[in-house]
């Protein structure tokens, strides 16, 4: 059987990526979300187990300890983490898995899977940003300012992704990410694995 993709999703907070994803999800059911662990305070909606783990500080120390993260982080002062153990088995079994996290993250991820694809989703200006930081209403205005600081370093390490997706118009961004999964899984190395006996016949 051959292995699943691992796709990691990046963007600065507020361009979308969120809402990219949970597209992408709904149009692909070979894409499994890794559901990331966090010890922050579930948000309005946000249902455990589908949205995050959400742990205690002490719970989480303890996965720490145990090696269980391929990726953790501190964000805002939360902390996030990926369950190592669940990704490998997912893609073992075949299924490609999307990791949605930062870019501190993804440089971990890849470190231990430098096949890993990674993809970083820009808005269209730091004017659109703040504005679609403004329009949650869930933030002060120094908070905002913060995460707009925050936006313009993530932003500075764009170049280390292999696709960038520019979220102006919704659906043509998520055309944009279903056809980078989509050639991912057409590559000719994992083509010529998955249908190895069918194309050996033909020559």
């Amino acid at each position: 059987m051959t292995t699943g993709n691992l796709f990691i999703v990046t963007a600065p907070s507020g361009a979308g990526k969120t809402s990219l994803v949970r597209a992408l999800l709904q149009n692909d059911s070979q894409v499994k979300l890794s559901v990331s662990y966090t010890t922050r305070a579930a948000r309005p909606g946000e249902v455990d187990g589908q949205d995050y783990h959400f742990v205690t500080e002490p719970q989480f120390i303890e996965m720490l300890e145990r090696s269980d993260f391929l990726e953790s982080a501190l964000v805002y002062g939360n902390r996030y983490g990926t369950s190592q153990p669940w990704i490998e088995n997912a893609m073992k079994s075949g299924t490609d898995i999307l990791l949605e996290i930062d870019w501190q993250g993804a440089a971990q991820v890849r470190k231990i899977f430098p096949q890993a694809t990674g993809i970083f989703i820009l808005p269209p200006s730091l004017e659109a940003l703040l504005s679609r930081l403004t329009g949650r209403g869930q933030d002060s205005e120094e908070i905002i300012a913060r995460r707009l600081a925050a936006a313009r370093e993530d932003i500075g390490h764009v170049e280390e992704f292999d696709y960038v997706i520019i979220n102006d118009i919704f659906e043509t961004a998520l055309q944009d990410l279903i056809s980078v999964i989509r050639a991912q899984r057409l590559t000719a190395t994992r083509q010529l694995s998955a249908h190895a006996e069918m194309i050996g016949k033909m020559k």
